[in-house]
């Protein structure tokens, strides 16, 4: 077996990396496998919902967003998302490219106290896992689009978007500095937004720039209600139980931690999706005289996106009420598109937008020590909404003016005929389903 010198490394990296917490490590980086797997999940979760005959350009989309945004990651994503006032950066923009292994030995909290004597996981460990985060963030934003945009288009819009907005949404939000009262850290975080997993950074970035591509490339042809039903139900129920088994690693890994706020983090991903589904399966109930698997499986995932940023603020109670309150009002949030005639195929607006604004406002209300129904003030429900519309308005103004130039020079549309046809032959030349000729 190969054995890497030991002369490659640094003496301070090499004589922490002995103190290293081993367990703290490994809990760090089977997180970030659990987070990665969420993207394929949310492949066969969109894919699912679309026509059989654009299923596979669906999946691309989110397999797409992993190839591309895995790369910028180690090019630069990093560097831009978790730059500090004392590296050599300019407006948050590195002047380097890469991670150098041999300098990424610590974590940042590390970096800063080098006389404790143990540390917690190495950097390069908290890499890995926030790179899977910005993977996901950008392959939600493709079921906005579904049915209708160029696979080409999708990759750059995909990288623009994530360079310009999610690497430096991800500093003001995830970036803590290396300074005891964060002052080196991103400005959400100075102002004391509350955001344990990205309410703010994935959910509502990506639901407000879904929104956005949504206008930019406007409606399917024949939008309507029950435009298209779900293709394949199980695939899209499988995707929801992917998405779920990955959430553990995407909240509870967020402490970075095996301990007491990962526990709390790991029941609340528990809790909070579970009610989410009944209030979701109670409103189609009343509406629609029908519970749907596929609405029990959106209420499951409309539940993790709101307990995403207070899934370490609220006892879990207080996460099931919030997963009860997420899940009706999301079911509510998806007809929004009909009412204000927008085309958002897969509800990323009704869920991820709806939801991330329902649980980063909730920790304002019900938030352990901060929220005002417990005698507090109201300045941190405040914090939460400036957050949220920061990162709303941020993601949004960008993303439009983005799609709206790829749309205007290359097109990001298909044209009408291979709409009408189907997508997946056209774009990618292959068929999910090669049996049978009952394709709709």
């Amino acid at each position: 077996m190969f054995e890497p010198s030991l002369d490659a490394y640094p003496e301070r990296v090499l004589a922490l990396e002995v103190n290293m917490d081993q367990g703290n490590t490994a809990f760090v980086l089977i997180s970030a496998a659990l987070v990665l797997l969420m993207t394929p999940g949310l492949a066969f979760f969109y894919g699912g919902m679309v026509k059989a005959k654009s299923v596979v350009s669906m999946m691309m989309l989110s397999w797409g967003s992993l190839g591309l945004v895995g790369v910028l990651w180690v090019l630069y994503g990093y560097a831009v998302s978790f730059a500090s006032s004392d590296s050599d950066t300019y407006m948050g923009i590195p002047g380097w490219f890469g991670i150098d292994s041999a300098s990424l030995g610590l974590t940042a909290q590390t970096n800063a106290a080098l006389g404790e004597q143990t540390a917690a996981h190495p950097e390069m460990a908290f890499v890995a896992f926030q790179a899977t985060f910005a993977i996901i963030t950008v392959a939600l934003i493709s079921g906005a689009i579904a049915d209708r945009a160029k696979f080409g288009a999708w990759m750059i819009f995909a990288g623009i978007w994530a360079t310009v907005v999610y690497f430096p949404v991800a500093n003001w939000v995830f970036n803590f500095g290396a300074a005891a009262d964060h002052h080196d850290g991103g400005w959400l975080v100075q102002l004391g937004v509350i955001d344990f997993a990205g309410g703010t950074a994935v959910h509502i970035n990506a639901g407000a720039a879904g929104l956005a591509l949504a206008l930019v490339l406007g409606k399917r042809f024949g939008f309507s209600k029950g435009i298209t039903q779900p293709h394949n139900v199980p695939l899209t129920l499988l995707g929801v139980a992917l998405l779920w088994f990955g959430w553990f690693g995407f909240n509870a890994g967020s402490e970075l931690g095996a301990d007491g706020v990962a526990s709390i983090a790991f029941i609340n991903t528990m809790a909070a999706p579970a009610a989410a589904m009944v209030g979701w399966i109670i409103v189609e109930k009343f509406r629609h005289g029908k519970a749907t698997s596929i609405g029990a499986g959106s209420g499951a995932v409309a539940g993790l996106v709101a307990i995403t940023p207070a899934c370490a603020a609220l006892d879990p109670v207080w996460g099931m009420v919030l997963g009860l309150v997420a899940g009706a009002l999301c079911a509510l949030a998806i007809d929004l598109k009909f009412a204000l005639g927008f085309d958002d195929s897969l509800d990323v607006v009704g869920i991820h937008l709806v939801g991330g604004i329902v649980g980063t406002l909730f920790i304002g209300i019900f938030g352990r020590g901060v929220g005002f129904a417990f005698g507090n003030d109201f300045s941190q429900l405040l914090k939460q909404a400036i957050g949220a519309g920061a990162v709303l308005a941020y993601s949004f103004i960008l993303a439009f003016v983005i799609g709206w130039v790829i749309e205007k020079t290359i097109g990001f549309r298909v044209k009408a005929e291979d709409e009408i046809a189907g997508i997946d032959t056209v774009v990618h030349g292959e068929e999910a389903y090669a049996f049978g000729n009952d394709r709709v």
